[in-house]
């Protein structure tokens, strides 16, 4: 192989490369609306989000675009980081997708066949003539759209096509041969190497398109190449995960952490079943034969969907881990100075604009909260003296954020005409003193910490091990109420109250199991007390959820903005069904997790 090969190598490889982006690229620009309606529509089934993030990726050509937009909507309070795991399962899998397409390099086809035109040697330039067409004879920027992406098309076939032609001496090339040969008794050194050019080229798609570019010589057998592929899966993910952890906040963060975990754990079992099939010899036939292009495609296609199956019913534990390594940003909100200059009275004369600051204002006040309590559930756990200053510092926030938010509505209410802001008004009304009432519980919580504390007293390892379920459903209730009031997401506001009910039912459960430890023994009568304490905090901050909620609903329902209190009697007494569905999943998941403990004691 000469100079000249290598340099066409990587001068393929860079077409390739830009013809995933710019054919990418084009499918977002055209598409992004679509995608992000969907996205924000995607239900807490993790199949339903499986799927969705599946035809995204499939869609777009890139996992690492799917996974940083789905991160956005968690960011932005859109989505919560339960609904965004099944997605980003999804993405791991579409994204095999561009090998799939690439394995038309194995197309056999005579002059005169009609397979001709699937031959990337076909392909390429009539795409790219397509694509230059649209662009240049045709004005419109729909045209220019898929011009871009019919282009971005041709040209990766033509990067591929010049890796192809420019490995293909290395076909004849012994030493070659004998490098991918020795790789069967070296897994470790392929998995370095695969992830090292999957992070160095951040993306998947274009290492195995190499791959399939090199697997043209025949050098290439299963043995050498699996550890290859598994290596692929984990630098794919490490780029994407940093691009979510720039500038975000806690749950976007965790986005990525999710994603390398799964890719992680996919990776081991994979390595685990490849090691169970090999010691029973269902493996024989495969281990040393010669893949082709689309061979390689399958093969990232099969680890990538086993791991996602295997991995999709127990989703909700990489949710755990991930706010276990990622914890809650404790300095958010340390200055609202920016929030209180947007309540100036100057925006009298424009209600519109004067409501807008005023929900900036509250929307950071829920933000507040939230953090607030998540930090103190964590305090419980364990004690930490700057997060406890924090949690205060960030009370006093709020508390003034609600002062002035008060005044400012109701100098604000002589202005605002009759109709639809007359209605935010009183929404927003409704809404702040909840959330300052959450974050006047969040400070209570730390109190509870601070007794187990001085009294030098503890929780049973049980009683802690109930603590962190309820500490759950806590989250996922206020992610809800987050979502509700911050995007106005009707959706969100509908699965507050039976998410509401069950942490009711948590309570009840969890105050009646720690009498009876109490009486045994099992726990001191001091952290008994203060253990019911914060049993009392939780459902009050779950009440003021529930309204925030109903309060929500109300500016979609008249009846409901009118009927409070019969809206919520009438679904507790069962006669929603799409509330006692949605009750009896949550129920199902909690109490599911109680029955465990219980069971490992």
């Amino acid at each position: 192989m000469t100079i000249f090969n290598i340099i066409t190598l990587f001068g393929g490889l860079a077409l390739f490369l830009y013809g995933m982006r710019l054919m990418g690229d084009g499918l977002k620009r055209g598409s992004s609306d679509a995608f992000k309606s969907a996205m924000e529509k995607v239900t807490n089934n993790p199949l339903v989000g499986f799927l969705l993030g599946l035809g995204v990726t499939a869609v777009i050509q890139s996992s690492t675009a799917t996974i940083v937009l789905t991160s956005g909507l968690v960011g932005a309070g859109i989505l919560s980081l339960h609904q965004s795991i099944g997605v980003i399962l999804g993405a791991n899998v579409g994204t095999t997708v561009t090998g799939q397409i690439i394995r038309l390099l194995d197309v056999n086809a005579s002059d005169t066949s009609l397979l001709n035109f699937f031959k990337p040697s076909t392909l390429a330039p009539l795409a790219s003539i397509i694509g230059i067409l649209f662009i240049m004879a045709v004005k419109g920027r729909k045209s220019e759209t898929v011009g871009s992406i019919t282009m971005g098309f041709g040209i990766l076939f033509t990067g591929l096509l010049s890796m192809t032609a420019a490995v293909s001496p290395l076909s004849e090339s012994e030493t070659f041969a004998n490098m991918f040969f020795q790789l069967s008794d070296k897994p470790v050194l392929g998995f370095l190497l695969g992830a090292g050019v999957a992070f160095l080229l951040q993306s998947s798609s274009a290492t195995i398109g190499i791959l399939q570019a090199i697997s043209t010589t025949g050098a290439l057998t299963f043995s050498s190449v699996y550890a290859i592929i598994i290596g692929v899966n984990i630098g794919d993910c490490v780029t994407t995960a940093i691009v979510c952890s720039i500038g975000s906040e806690a749950d976007a963060k965790r986005t990525g952490v999710i994603h390398i975990l799964f890719n992680i754990a996919g990776s081991v079992l994979v390595v685990l079943g490849l090691m169970a099939l090999r010691g029973f010899g269902v493996l024989d036939p495969l281990w040393d034969k010669v893949l082709t292009s689309g061979g390689i495609a399958n093969v990232h296609t099969v680890f990538r969907l086993v791991s996602a199956i295997v991995l999709l019913p127990v989703c909700s534990r990489f949710e755990k881990l991930s706010r276990k390594l990622v914890k809650d940003d404790v300095q958010i909100g340390e200055n609202v100075d920016h929030e209180l200059s947007l309540l100036d009275e100057k925006f009298f004369t424009s209600p519109a604009i004067a409501l807008s600051g005023a929900g900036e204002a509250i929307t950071t006040m829920a933000r507040l909260a939230r953090s607030g309590v998540m930090n103190a559930m964590n305090v419980l756990e364990k004690f930490d003296r700057h997060t406890v200053d924090i949690i205060c510092e960030n009370e006093d926030h709020i508390d003034k954020l609600a002062d002035h938010v008060d005044n400012y509505l109701i100098r604000l209410s002589p202005y605002v005409p009759t109709g639809h802001q007359n209605d935010l008004l009183n929404y927003y009304i409704q809404c702040f003193g909840e959330f300052e009432r959450i974050g006047d519980h969040a400070v209570n919580l730390t109190e509870n910490a601070q007794e187990f504390i001085e009294r030098n007293a503890s929780l049973s390892p049980v009683a802690r091990q109930e603590l962190a379920v309820l500490t759950e459903a806590l989250g996922e209730i206020l992610d809800y109420t987050y979502s509700a009031f911050g995007a106005t997401d009707y959706d969100a506001a509908r699965k507050i109250e039976p998410v509401e009910e069950v942490v009711d039912d948590l309570v009840a459960t969890l105050r009646s199991n720690h009498i009876h430890r109490v009486r045994d023994g099992q726990c001191t009568v001091y952290a008994g007390l203060t253990f019911l304490d914060i049993l009392v905090n939780v459902e009050r901050i779950a009440d003021q959820c529930s309204n925030v909620g109903v309060f929500t609903l109300s500016m979609s329902d008249k009846h409901i903005m009118n009927n409070h209190h019969d809206y919520i009697h009438e679904l507790h007494q069962g006669k929603d069904p799409v509330f006692n569905r949605a009750y009896q999943e949550t129920h199902d998941k909690y109490f599911g997790e109680l029955k465990r403990i219980k069971r490992e004691q």
